[in-house]
């Protein structure tokens, strides 16, 4: 497997590709409105742009997904699949997508937003603005905290070794593992209690200023 995570500017997004080493096909994960690193990348590794995904549709993750889908032959594909790229292209929890030798997981982890998907693959899951290095994504309502917090119980059952790529640079450091956010991350220590990740989530400016949390 080829497994990239690239600056792709916005506030410090991340974006991905996975490819598959055998048929050199590729996977996408949310260009930002500067989607040229993942250009070069895909042209440096001679890929073919196989899929399209946005972790969900925030313009910060979606907005560099015309240069693939409207100029498909500048990648070396007849045609890109888009996958959670619109409310035409969501795709049911659980959808395996076959890439080359490889399958790609899709998680359904409302909260963030209701969209909000992670992908997984081996032993790596990209979890857009579900979960980041001891943060997890903001929500603007009671109604998408309790979303999110039974989204994070789910993802947190995966193995400990499973490996955490986040749609920021907000943590410590670019990665983490679910083992080390079962650990560290204080929200994640709340999944037992709603009421006391709800308390933690209004008073995280708070939090963050006793922690020494950047």
């Amino acid at each position: 497997m080829i497994f990239k995570q690239l600056q792709s500017g916005g506030d410090r997004n991340y974006a991905y590709i996975i490819a598959s080493q055998d048929t050199r096909e590729c996977a996408v994960v949310d260009p930002s409105p500067d989607p040229s690193a993942v250009i070069k990348a895909v042209r440096e590794e001679g890929l073919k742009v196989k899929y399209l995904i946005n972790t969900h549709l925030h313009f910060d993750h979606s907005g560099g997904n015309d240069y693939f889908l409207k100029i498909n032959s500048n990648f070396n594909a007849a045609s890109i699949v888009p996958v959670n790229c619109s409310s035409n292209t969501r795709v049911a929890d659980g959808t395996i997508l076959n890439l080359g030798e490889l399958k790609l997981e899709i998680i359904h982890t409302p909260g963030h937003t209701m969209d909000s998907i992670c992908v997984k693959v081996q032993d790596k899951l990209i979890t857009g603005d579900t979960l980041f290095v001891g943060k997890v994504g903001g929500t603007y309502s009671e109604h998408e905290a309790i979303a999110e917090f039974e989204s994070l119980k789910k993802i947190m059952k995966l193995a400990p070794g499973t490996g955490v790529w986040p749609g920021h640079d907000y943590g410590v450091s670019p990665s983490s593992t679910i083992g080390a956010e079962l650990e560290g991350n204080p929200f994640i220590k709340r999944l037992s209690d709603f009421n006391e990740f709800l308390l933690l989530k209004r008073n995280w400016a708070q939090y963050k200023k006793e922690h020494g949390i950047k």
